[in-house]
Formats: structure tokens, C-alpha cells, sequence
């Protein structure tokens, strides 16, 4: 099954950067384009550019098909880091015309421009990871306080997988807590009712 075609303008061979007020500019305009969310599943169903596609990063070269090769393809994500990592995916399976939204969503939604939600209370995968990297952090000072000195090295663990998380531009706390049971789709939440928030 392919894609749904709209219109934008084209850009020019490889990966660009578009910022949101481009992006908005292309999609009203009558040529073909391809909208990509690769975020996971449960962060699309939560929030989503209205007209874009779940193909998460995690499954790009898998669902690679119902990309068209030859359509400019514009790419999403929470903040920008996974779109430019589909991008160099996408562009390797012979995707010609890449575009990344600079800032992601966060960019977008502050640009107020629209998006359409779940009305779910749903953290982003980012801000789980912030969350419980935090929580890990503190209950290794906390028991190595109370229980033992050595406790402190889970602390130090979590700080040193932040680090390299930053270097190498991947997170592993991140790929382990998509496959959380809280961040599963499941047939109910994709029937929930969906509200369109038009802030432009």
C-alpha cells in the first residue's frame, strides 16, 4: 500500500532541513509530497502532523515499500534526531529527496501550527527517557546513602549511558521503553476519539 500523495514543492537531491513555516508553505500547495512520522507508534497516535504517515525509524527498512523514491519525502520526529537518522536510512535505500523538519514537532506545535491528538494524557518517548534517567540517578544517591556506598554506581552507570547516549546519537533506554506495555498500540486506543487543535 502506498503512501498518500499531496502536494509540496520539490527540493533539491539528497537531505535538506525545512523549517516549520516551509513545511507549512509546501503542504498547501498542489504537488506531490510525502508526510512521514517515524516516530513509535504510540507517539503518533498521541500526536501527529494531520495527513502524515506512521513509518517509525525502528521499521524503516522494513516498511522502505510504501515509500515512492522518486516524491519528495518530509520527515517527523519529537525534536529532529530521528528524521535525520531515517533520512541517511532512506537515502540508502534509494530515496532521492529527503527532507527533515528542523525542531520536529516541538518546532512545529511552537510555530503554532495545527495538529491533531488523542485525547490521552500519553508521555512522549523523550520525556520518559528524561523521567526515568532522572529516577534511576536519584535512587542510586539515595541508597548509597541509606543501604551502601556502592550503590552510587548506578548512578554513575545512568550518567555514563547519558553521555554516550549524546556522542552516539542513539538511546538504548529509549528503544527499551518503546517496547514497554504502556507504549503498545493496541485495537482499543486506535479507536479512540481524536480532536484537531488549530493554534495557527
Amino acid at each position: 500500500m502506498r503512501l498518500k500523495l499531496s502536494g509540496v514543492k520539490t527540493m533539491s537531491q539528497g537531505t535538506n532541513e525545512c523549517k516549520p513555516d516551509e513545511l507549512w508553505m509546501n503542504i498547501t500547495k498542489e504537488r506531490p509530497y510525502q508526510l512521514i512520522d517515524v516516530r513509535e507508534p504510540f507517539e503518533y497516535k498521541n500526536m501527529r502532523i494531520k495527513g502524515s504517515e506512521s513509518i517509525p525509524l525502528s521499521l524503516i527498512h522494513e516498511k522502505s515499500k510504501m515509500i515512492e523514491k522518486h516524491i519528495p519525502a518530509y520527515l517527523i520526529c519529537q525534536s529532529g534526531n530521528r528524521a535525520h537518522k531515517a533520512a541517511e536510512q532512506l537515502s540508502q535505500l534509494g530515496v532521492e529527496k529527503t527532507n527533515v523538519l528542523k525542531g520536529g514537532l516541538q518546532a512545529w506545535i511552537a510555530a503554532g501550527y495545527p495538529v491533531e491528538h488523542e485525547l490521552t494524557n500519553a508521555w512522549s518517548l523523550e520525556r520518559q527517557v528524561r523521567f526515568t534517567a532522572g529516577l534511576l540517578i536519584l535512587i542510586g544517591i539515595v541508597l548509597a546513602y541509606t543501604v551502601s556506598a556502592n550503590w552510587i554506581c548506578l548512578s554513575a552507570f545512568v550518567a555514563l549511558g547519558m553521555i554516550v547516549s549524546a556522542i552516539t546519537n542513539t538511546c538504548g533506554m529509549a528503544i527499551m521503553l518503546a517496547k514497554m506495555p504502556w507504549n503498545k498500540v493496541t485495537e482499543k486506543s486506535s479507536e479512540a476519539r481524536c480532536a484537531t487543535t488549530n493554534c495557527h
